[in-house]
């Protein structure tokens, strides 16, 4: 399996050069939304794309590499995502009996 290229590529005008071309990240944007609303609610690819990175932080995933996956320059973007902490049932006080 070639493991260079293009992921998504496009359906037209799909040859350049010899290579294929990348599908624009506007049309992911616009397949997400029009996918979605076929299914019956409405959401968008960075919805996706943050809920991908909160799934790999809880999961263990290492964050220094959840921020190479995002493309992100500095971590302190990608730790936006890491809700681990933020959950009610992590919260110290969660734990208190009465």
């Amino acid at each position: 399996m070639e493991d260079t290229g293009a992921l998504f590529r496009s359906t037209s005008n799909n040859r350049v050069e010899g290579s294929q071309k990348a599908i624009t990240p506007d049309a992911v944007y616009k397949l997400v939304q029009i996918y979605s609303e076929k299914l019956g609610f409405k959401i968008g690819a960075h919805s996706l794309r943050a809920t991908a990175a909160t799934n790999a932080l809880d999961h263990q995933a290492d964050i220094a590499k959840v921020q190479e996956w995002l493309g992100h320059a500095n971590i302190a973007t990608t730790r936006i995502y890491d809700h681990r902490k933020t959950r009610p049932e992590d919260s110290p006080t969660f734990k208190v009996i009465y």
